[in-house]
């Protein structure tokens, strides 16, 4: 596989979980990269073990969002790689479901990630070279009960995906959203106990039935698993792959 060496790859959310993995990967490959979290102290952490850049941001605000590229333009001169990853999940029923939690998550995990592309396309475009990867889910291409947020948001990120990949392909710029099942993340363990609530499950039975149980492989995802993926994807050989989901789902799709 081709290297990384001397491109400039911009991960957000990647102070812990996915985007910790996915940062690792492209640093070991020679990438020079940008950790972008609201999280300072865990970010500065990570950025400190892998020799990245770290920068807070704040994803819900718009100028954050351009400054974060502003940021790596001017500190690196251009960015090859984008990868939005960061997000929220929040369980309720739809007449349950919080205004102000409905609102931030289309800001942080829709909005931002427009708002990303349309800062990074002018680098890209000059440059004749670009890798747009968002961290979609199973949940952008169906239904989950108690999630109508989430789902509602990762519909939208694929929507944007399809878009960019037709908007790119002329200017050697691809975009693809990964699309995993459940990955034993903080973010995802510490959902255990709504997850028990809305569905009347023990929670052991959460894991069983609503997470490993769905799907063909009998587990959790682990970051590293989607990292890989999006290392393929951010390389040469992986030119003509773009504009659609690319399932890393254990299964659950295909039954």
């Amino acid at each position: 596989m081709t290297t990384l060496e001397g491109k400039v790859a911009v991960v957000t959310g990647a102070a812990s979980g996915i985007g910790r993995a996915i940062a690792e990967r492209l640093a070991t490959d020679g990438a020079r990269v940008v950790i972008a979290d609201l999280n300072q102290e865990a970010g500065e952490a990570a950025a400190a073990e892998m020799g990245a850049r770290f920068v807070q941001v704040d994803l819900s605000q718009a100028a954050d969002c351009y400054n974060l590229i502003e940021d790596t333009v001017a500190q690196f001169g251009t960015v090859h790689i984008l990868v939005n990853n960061a997000g929220f999940q929040h369980i309720d029923a739809i007449d349950e479901f919080p205004d102000a939690v409905w609102e931030k998550m289309l800001a942080v995990m829709l909005t931002a990630p427009f708002l990303l592309t349309k800062a990074c396309w002018p680098p890209m475009r000059a440059q004749g070279w670009g890798r747009i990867v968002n961290i979609a889910s199973v949940a952008a291409v169906r239904g989950h009960p108690f999630k109508a947020g989430y789902v509602t948001v990762k519909h939208g990120l694929l929507g944007l995906t399809r878009t960019t990949a037709l908007e790119g392909g002329a200017h050697g710029i691809t975009a693809n959203a990964v699309c995993p099942t459940w990955v034993q993340t903080p973010l995802v363990m510490n959902q255990i106990a709504d997850q028990a609530r809305t569905r009347n499950l023990k929670e052991e039975e959460v894991i069983e039935q609503v997470m490993a149980g769905t799907t063909a492989i009998g587990r959790l995802l682990l970051p590293e698993e989607v990292a890989g993926l999006v290392r393929f994807l951010c390389s040469d050989e992986a030119s003509g792959m773009t504009g659609g989901p690319v399932l890393l789902d254990g299964g659950v799709m295909a039954g």
